[in-house]
């Protein structure tokens, strides 16, 4: 276990050593953007012979992820804005990381250890993505890039006890690496001075037909789980886990996303779509393929591999055309769907789901990755 002063001096050695380090990024980084408060937001590639990912500080949003179609042709498969401002005027959480806890907290309340803790409540009495200002709203620190091979950025957020109302100086690292095999590998590692919950997820919206070309709803999605979990009016988990069997929930053959998107059913009603976290199989806190997603337009093919125990498919059904595409088009209702790989929603409030909780002295690590390939 340690101690809060060697939790802190850990972390300005590791400040010490970016400043160090910061004469190669210099030389491959971007300015992309500033906050008020005067701080750089960076611009990084991670790049290989095929494949190119852009990613920013600012919430460590992947601003697009560009991979060849069946004709060699880059395709932009995130959507995402071309410029800062938009970022900062406001958007449903394109490409960033979601935490401490992504996803939802029933009334904005937990306890760890008897300890009650009350976060900000910022979505429909519930606490939604790390609540008003969560990781997706923070300029993260770039602990290392490989400025000789472009392949990886491994980024780092130190966030202070009750920052939110969650409990414990966090420190958190997100590492990105493209690798040969264009595979977009996502791997989380963090550590607490206090007993604390955490979830996090990758937060990007995918169009394989291309970021500009409208709805997704005849992408073909493959979820490897026998269940999912029905939600109440506050798209909160119930604590049924369900069976898909003869449900529009039920994904284990591979199927069009629009395929049963619009029928009637209670579940779809409220989430206004498919907004659920489904249970995926084999969960022993293994890496393994939870899912796969290809579109017939362009023929690119991703498959999706995590650790954890569920997945968050959005189908982008609140995006209603406000906002504008990186060709000056709109994003219009259901133009991007997400797979957040995650543990459940509500988790610290239900003992039935996998645990949430992080303790000090232990370190959390986590892999999802994203391969990209073409369908023949």
């Amino acid at each position: 276990m340690f101690k809060g002063l060697n939790f802190f001096l850990t972390f300005l050695i590791l400040k010490f050593l970016m400043i160090n380090s910061c004469d190669l990024q210099k030389q491959n980084e971007m300015i992309f953007g500033k906050l008020e408060n005067g701080e750089n937001v960076y611009k990084y590639l991670l790049k290989n012979d095929k494949c190119e990912v852009e990613l920013i500080t600012y919430g460590g949003i992947i601003t697009s992820i560009k991979v060849p179609d069946l004709n060699g042709n880059l395709i932009d498969v995130a959507l995402g804005f071309n410029d800062f401002d938009s970022y900062l005027e406001g958007h449903p959480y394109f490409g960033a990381i979601v935490g401490r806890y992504a996803n939802r907290i029933d009334n904005g309340s937990f306890s760890i250890d008897d300890n009650d803790y009350n976060i900000t409540i910022n979505n429909n009495g519930t606490s939604l993505h790390g609540g008003i200002k969560g990781f997706d709203k923070v300029n993260w620190n770039v602990v290392s890039y490989d400025s000789i091979n472009h392949n990886s950025i491994k980024l780092n957020y130190l966030s202070k006890h009750m920052e939110e109302g969650y409990p414990g100086n966090l420190n958190t690292y997100v590492k990105y690496t493209l690798t040969e095999d264009n595979e977009l590998v996502v791997e989380y590692q963090a550590e607490t001075d206090k007993p604390t919950v955490l979830n996090l997820t990758q937060h990007t919206y995918f169009n394989l037909s291309g970021e500009s070309s409208g709805d997704i709803l005849d992408h073909n999605l493959l979820i490897n789980a026998d269940s999912f979990l029905p939600v109440n009016e506050k798209i909160i988990p119930t604590g049924e886990i369900k069976s898909v069997e003869n449900t529009p929930f039920d994904f284990r053959k591979i199927k069009k996303i629009g395929k049963d998107i619009n029928i009637e059913d209670k579940q779809l009603k409220l989430g206004n779509g498919y907004d659920h976290c489904w249970v995926l199989n084999d969960y022993n806190k293994k890496s393994r393929k939870i899912g796969e997603v290809n579109s017939n337009k362009t023929k690119i093919n991703m498959e999706i591999f995590s650790d954890l125990p569920g997945v968050q498919l959005y189908t982008g059904n609140f995006l209603d055309g406000s906002l504008n595409s990186k060709k000056h088009l709109k994003y219009i209702n259901r133009s991007g769907f997400c797979l957040e790989t995650q543990f459940y929603p509500n988790s610290p409030n239900n003992q039935n789901f996998p645990s949430t909780k992080l303790e000090p002295g232990k370190k959390f690590y986590s892999k999802t990755s994203f391969k990209f390939s073409i369908i023949e």
